[in-house]
């Protein structure tokens, strides 16, 4: 019998015990023998089936030599960092979904565990069900990955699908989002690109090995977006999506942010609906790869975690390593990327073409809606300070 505990028992540690007790069969078939939850740690007991497992201190988890591995379901840092660490220096293997931990103090725990010679897994940080850090590291090893982009946030989709579908406002679509429970009381963190900043941290510092601080990556929410502007993008063949992207630069740098995109109708992110997120991988031998699945939800990144609470325990005695380099250099400014952008102005197109040069309208009625041809950011936000702009985005 191995055992396993959880520290947290919201959507994630509740998801990880269902799957534990109801794919018990497949679990056991797979590893040799039976996996079980001993403990689980909580801050507030309540009642129901797994109610006998519930703890409230971490210190019998910590030196309970039966317990192989804990899986931390906490979210946030402060605690979850204290746990994690002691847990990796019990000798205990972690998982985690905790895409704030591992964007954070990733290195650090990744350094630990080697140390401790166990591993600490976060397959569900970043795609929630979606298997994407594990082809990263071991099915695309032979590239070289030049960029790594995608929808990694389900509720921005959800409102953005919403406003397509049926001319929802941004207010009104998120509070369908937050009936349906796609969206917390307080959305702050998926709206404003916070939570996908989080997630594209963790795929540049895996794609291109050093570590990218959180704080330097520039995050830009939907908040912002008009119904107008997704309106003028669909008339002219194009989604508006919120995108996390990390490029390696020409000189050799590399780059990340997140901020609103309009996509081509012919590119299959612009089809990537509801909650549902997809990630590209391009390497230099492979060419784009795409992922595709849903992000989040209680049962697909408990799945996740188990495959990584099985993957741990099946490494003998740890699985290949993973990880990146502590340096942060040689992170540069993503205005100094070369794309295409969309700008709506109140003015007309003579104005749009004196500040732009040739652009390419896509509305012209009292405002002026069009793309530019690919210029850096530095150079949009030079070029367009002599106009009255009422929204700009990046073009994929």
């Amino acid at each position: 019998m191995i055992q396993i505990a959880i520290l947290g028992f919201g959507t994630v540690g509740t998801g990880v015990a269902k799957v534990v007790a109801e794919n018990a069969r497949q679990i056991e078939r797979k590893l040799g023998e039976p996996l079980q939850v001993k403990a689980i740690l909580v801050r507030t007991f309540r009642d129901g089936p797994f109610r006998q497992l519930m703890t409230g201190d971490f210190a019998k988890i910590e030196e309970d030599s039966a317990i192989r591995v804990v899986v931390e379901a906490i979210g946030g840092v402060e605690a979850a960092y204290e746990y994690t660490r002691r847990a990796l220096s019990a000798g205990k293997h972690v998982v985690t979904a905790n895409k704030q931990l591992v964007a954070e103090r990733g290195c650090e725990l990744l350094a630990l565990a080697k140390k401790k010679n166990v591993n600490y897994l976060f397959e569900a940080s970043v795609g929630g069900g979606i298997p994407i850090l594990h082809p990263l590291t071991q099915c695309m090893a032979a590239n070289r990955i030049d960029e790594v982009y995608g929808i990694l946030n389900g509720t921005t989709n959800y409102i953005l699908t919403r406003m397509v579908r049926t001319g929802a406002f941004f207010s009104d679509a998120l509070r369908e989002a937050q009936a349906k429970g796609y969206a917390e009381a307080d959305p702050t963190a998926d709206v404003e690109g916070i939570d996908a900043g989080r997630k594209i941290c963790i795929l540049a510092d895996l794609a291109f090995g050093r570590q990218v601080d959180p704080e330097k990556v520039p995050v830009e929410g939907i908040s912002k977006i008009s119904l107008r502007d997704v309106k003028v993008a669909q008339r002219a063949g194009y989604r508006v999506k919120l995108l996390g992207r990390a490029v390696r630069m020409p000189g050799g740098g590399r780059t990340a942010y997140v901020a609103p995109h309009l996509i081509p109708e012919d590119n299959p992110l612009s089809g990537v609906e509801d909650v549902f997120n997809a990630v590209v991988l391009r390497g230099n031998a492979t060419g784009e790869v795409m992922f595709y699945g849903r992000g989040a939800g209680e049962m697909p990144t408990a799945s996740a975690c188990v495959a990584d609470v099985m993957e741990a325990l099946q490494a003998s005695p740890r699985r290949e390593e993973i990880g990146w380099s502590a340096e942060t250099g040689g992170f540069e400014d993503p205005l100094e990327l070369q794309t295409r952008y969309y700008y709506r102005i109140e003015g007309s197109l003579a104005d749009a073409a004196m500040a732009f040069g040739q652009v390419e309208v896509l509305s012209e009625d009292g405002e002026t809606a069009f793309l530019t041809d690919p210029i850096t950011g530095l150079d949009a936000r030079r070029q367009s300070r002599c106009l009255n702009v009422l929204s700009c985005m990046r073009v994929l």
